[in-house]
């Protein structure tokens, strides 16, 4: 048995715990100082704090917590204090030059700190947060040019779902109410929020990545909204814009695809079982609805250099994002009544009758009661039934509303879709 460093009531420290998380600090400090000498050798400018100096004060703040636990908590904050007061001293000197960025001695802090909360044994969390400190320094201008781009509107939708996700979300409680028992504020919030932001990010992905990346980030991120909508547009732009019908067909059917991998993501935030059971006949759905449209990108020279028509005007659309929690809630209603009183038959038909709306809504209700109200082959075969008559409703709007010649692309992507959704169906059956 290792012996111990540190043995108190509060901390427990092995020498072999010692070593390893005192390389761990070494090496964070260490990666954080050679990107601050890349970045002040690219500009040509002078920095306080290189390769050496950041994985000291990893070091420092590593010793520091160490002392900490043996002596007193008054000399880890005398030591911290310290590391401030140096930081403060060389961002006032090199204010004095016009250099007012605090770039490198914020992130001398947080060198020292991730130090000391590597002592702790918080190794993963000490190097998710070296991960995003690289990625901010790392992208300095394009993160300017970023910011440049953000529109007042875009900086206010912000704020709203800002406020929304910290200062309403957290104080909705978390009970169950209503008839039978199945609603719950807590979690209704949760489908907004999630909704919403994923709404919002859709948005941004579109507006900075989409004109570079071509129609079929259009048809990725556009999924993430709404995949219908995106169906509805680009077949009315298929009869407007002939030339660009394999185009409109590629947006279509990415966005379709994007359907499935959203099944698994709420059933992963909900039922992380039922996700489980549900990964392997939805993966062979998906590859075979996204093969069409990887094949058509691929073989397309001409790509589409616009992507307003799958943005909305409004980055964060809150209303659509309630409106998804009331179909949330009457189809949670839906469901517990057709479960309740016309047993696993009900089941199916509500499942399918929820698909003609909305798959992502069926998709959470039945994530909740599989496993509990509901035996895990009916929540799958239900989902699976759900994600079926939503594709063929976003066929069928393609049918009608696209060019002939779009038709004829829909017909045999949303054909091998449908048939491959129907074998998976009666796989999860036996």
């Amino acid at each position: 048995m290792d012996q111990f460093i540190i043995d108190t009531e509060l901390f427990k420290l092995t020498q072999q715990d010692f070593f390893i998380r005192l390389f761990v600090a070494l090496g964070i400090g260490l990666v954080i100082g050679l990107e601050r000498q890349r970045d002040a050798l690219k500009e040509n400018a002078e920095s306080f704090a290189g390769i050496r100096t950041f994985a000291f004060t990893a070091l420092l703040g590593y010793l520091g917590a160490i002392l900490y636990f043996l002596f007193s908590p008054v000399v880890y904050l005398i030591i911290l204090l310290a590391v401030a007061i140096l930081a403060g001293l060389s961002y006032f000197i090199v204010a004095q030059k016009g250099d007012v960025g605090a770039t490198t001695e914020m992130t001398f802090l947080l060198t020292f700190l991730l130090g000391s909360f590597c002592l702790l044994g918080y190794l993963t969390i000490s190097l998710v947060i070296m991960v995003v400190i690289i990625v901010l320094l790392s992208y300095k201008v394009q993160m300017r040019s970023i910011a440049g781009k953000i529109t007042v509107e875009e900086w206010y939708a912000f704020i709203r779902f800002v406020i929304l996700a910290l200062l309403i979300f957290p104080f909705l409680p978390n009970k169950n109410y209503g008839p039978y028992n199945n609603l719950n504020p807590h979690e209704i919030g949760w489908v907004i929020l999630l909704t919403s932001g994923l709404g919002f990010v859709g948005h941004l992905l579109i507006k900075f990545l989409g004109s570079r990346r071509g129609i079929l980030l259009s048809g990725i991120f556009g999924g993430l909204v709404s995949s219908t909508a995106v169906t509805w547009i680009f077949a009315r732009k298929s009869r407007d814009m002939p030339q660009d019908v394999q185009n409109c067909s590629i947006a279509i059917l990415a966005a379709s695809s994007i359907m499935f991998l959203r099944i698994l993501l709420w059933t992963f935030i909900f039922n992380k079982s039922l996700m489980l059971q549900l990964l392997l006949p939805v993966s062979i759905i998906f590859l075979s609805a996204i093969c069409f449209p990887v094949y058509l990108y691929y073989t397309t020279r001409k790509e589409s250099a616009s992507v307003s028509h799958v943005t909305n005007r409004n980055p964060l659309d809150l209303q659509g994002a309630f409106t998804f929690g009331i179909i949330y809630v009457i189809i949670i209603l839906i469901v517990s009544y057709a479960h309740e009183n016309m047993g696993d038959k009900g089941m199916v038909i509500s499942s399918a009758i929820a698909g003609f709306s909305d798959i992502d809504a069926i998709t959470i209700t039945l994530s909740k009661l599989t496993g509990s109200s509901i035996e895990s082959r009916l929540g799958i075969q239900s989902i699976i039934i759900a994600a079926i008559t939503n594709t063929m409703v976003k066929m069928g709007i393609g049918l009608w509303a696209g060019s002939k010649k779009l038709r004829q692309l829909l017909l045999l992507a949303f054909g091998l879709v449908l048939i491959t959704a129907v074998v998976a169906l009666i796989m999860v059956s036996f």
